[in-house]
């Protein structure tokens, strides 16, 4: 019911922001005089903050039309490489010359928690001239017919060892934020499998693998309010007439509010000085503003089965931690996880994954050899700050760069016969 009243305001606000989008029109047309005055902008600043703030946020793009390789420009084409209802897998093809002696692929596993794969654009387009990147570009729930099926934890990782199988050997495993878990959990299924194919490296970004350690307010609201209530309350029916129309869902708005709840005195204040900048015809620090929240207010829906069994095994119950998480009756054990090299990252300011709860996976994985393991915090940097900005791309993309470079060629030295390792010392 909730879902469709959402809806219903949402339809109903359309000619009232029709008329906010004609007044911004109006007010910025440099024919009109108002137009250079400070009411004229007032006036075009209000109008354009109230239709930003009452519209929906389609799914931004990627547009990452071009990277640099070797210091030169060259041509970047998005091809869909395996696809399945709930997921495509986006490859970010480089016309590089094929002679030329071939990168890591590094598959990101964007998050599935309320926003599109393309938050991780920045964190994209600082690999893409160092790496052959794939990512998983999730597709929002309401979008996908019943008739596709369900989609819970389990599915989310067999999707991702079909896609390491998909992408081929010499994969490196980039996991950001809540796919941290699915992430090792398909990593340590494919090691106890003795899976040729398991990955070179995992890199866990700011995941919460042990929300027992330092909760945030996220963490504490699972385990206060208990399953039954997430289950009573946030789940709701998708509204015709979306194509997933009467799917259980965890509805993105929901999501987003919480989101912004959690920081709303800042968003408040962006706002404002949004405002501020327009009147003042500052349309640089203006354009930052629109393109930070075009995409973050671009939200998508989950599935009630995938956002439930993910509340109560990392947020209520704590199973990968304990040794108890299962997979489709199989026991998850970390402890398989030999031939792996693994990275924690986190941020010292995150208050979505709380210090020290990726970093859990190191006690987890106690068969990985200490020289193939690595834990990096970065200062002075929240929960966004870990995979994308001025802080990431100067401090740690060049150690995820240097680890997965490390350890690549560690494996492929291994492979090699002793004379042929000898010979290329």
């Amino acid at each position: 019911m909730y879902y469709h009243l959402y809806e219903l305001n949402h339809a109903a606000m359309q000619p009232f922001r029709a008329f906010a989008d004609t007044m911004r029109l109006y007010y910025s047309n440099p024919l009109n005089p108002l137009t250079h005055t400070v009411f004229g902008r007032s006036m075009a600043a209000g109008a354009e903050l109230f239709e930003r703030t009452t519209r929906r946020y389609g799914k931004p793009v990627f547009g990452l039309d071009e990277t640099k390789v070797d210091f030169r420009p060259v041509p970047v084409i998005e091809r869909v490489i395996w696809s399945k209802p709930f997921c495509d897998l986006i490859h970010f093809d480089r016309a590089v010359d094929p002679q030329r002696k071939p990168d890591p692929k590094i598959l990101m596993i964007a998050p599935m928690s309320g926003h599109y794969a393309t938050l991780l654009r920045g964190t994209v387009e600082t690999l893409l001239p160092h790496a052959e990147v794939y990512i998983t570009d999730w597709t929002d729930a309401r979008m996908v017919p019943t008739s596709d099926g369900r989609f819970d934890l389990d599915d989310f990782v067999d999707y991702l060892i079909e896609m390491i199988h998909a992408i081929g050997p010499d994969t490196h495993v980039m996991a950001v934020c809540q796919p941290s878990v699915p992430a090792l959990m398909a990593v340590s299924l494919m090691e106890a499998r003795k899976d040729k194919l398991a990955p070179a490296t995992m890199t866990l970004m700011g995941g919460p693998i042990d929300t027992r350690r330092n909760p945030t307010a996220v963490n504490k609201l699972a385990e206060e309010k208990g399953i039954d209530w997430f289950r009573d309350n946030v789940i709701m029916r998708v509204p015709f007439p979306e194509p997933g129309f009467m799917r259980r869902v965890y509805p993105g708005f929901l999501q987003l509010s919480g989101f912004m709840g959690m920081n709303l005195d800042r968003h408040i204040t962006a706002h404002k000085d949004f405002f501020m900048h327009l009147v003042k015809n500052d349309g640089d620090s203006a354009e930052k503003h629109r393109e930070f929240y075009d995409e973050y207010l671009a939200v998508m829906d989950l599935t009630a089965e995938f956002y439930l069994q993910t509340v109560e095994t990392v947020f209520v119950n704590h199973a990968l931690p304990k040794g108890e998480m299962i997979h489709r009756g199989e026991l998850v054990d970390p402890l398989a996880i030999r031939n792996v090299a693994l990275m924690t990252v986190e941020g010292e300011n995150d208050d979505i994954s709380g210090v020290g709860q990726t970093e859990a996976a190191h006690d987890l994985c106690v068969n990985i050899p200490d020289d193939m393991r690595v834990h990096y915090m970065q200062p002075k940097v929240g929960h966004y700050g870990v995979f994308n900005g001025s802080r990431f791309r100067s401090e740690i993309a060049p150690r995820i760069l240097d680890f997965i470079a490390t350890h690549r060629h560690l494996r492929a030295a291994k492979g090699k016969p002793k004379a042929a390792v000898k010979a290329a010392e």
